[in-house]
């Protein structure tokens, strides 16, 4: 027990982007309403960025920015993990952005954000048809 109390200490990033992608993901299996599955799925993303992040990260090391000649790569971190945090975090901006507004016209056409709601409204209407 106190060999896993130890790696979890030393590896904090690494849980704590775990709790994160898992509370994020029991909102989204757990919660009806649509912003809240919508927080839930920002909080997975940023769990899963914390984890790219910190896995690209080796203490003692500089980003890749040749300064005073110095061209050795084991002077320099890895690029690629920032770069794909970046491109993830564009990207879930505008998955989010593109959820709002759905969220916004499913709210205005049925009045609630309730997913079992906005179900049984919407079979109501199509019968109605």
């Amino acid at each position: 027990m106190r060999i896993i109390i130890e790696h979890l200490i030393n590896n904090y990033e690494e849980s704590a982007a775990i709790i994160l992608f898992g509370v994020g993901f029991t909102m989204l299996l757990f919660h009806r309403n649509l912003i809240k599955k919508l927080i839930g799925m920002n909080i997975m993303d940023t769990g899963t960025f914390l984890l790219l992040a910190s896995m690209g990260f080796i203490r003692g090391r500089k980003a890749p920015i040749i300064v005073d000649g110095v061209q050795e790569v084991s002077a320099y971190i890895n690029p690629i993990p920032a770069g794909l945090v970046l491109t993830g975090i564009v990207v879930s901006v505008s998955v989010t952005a593109v959820m709002l507004s759905l969220t916004v016209r499913l709210y205005k056409r049925y009045h609630t954000l309730d997913l079992d709601m906005i179900y049984i409204l919407s079979k109501h209407q199509s019968e109605d048809r």
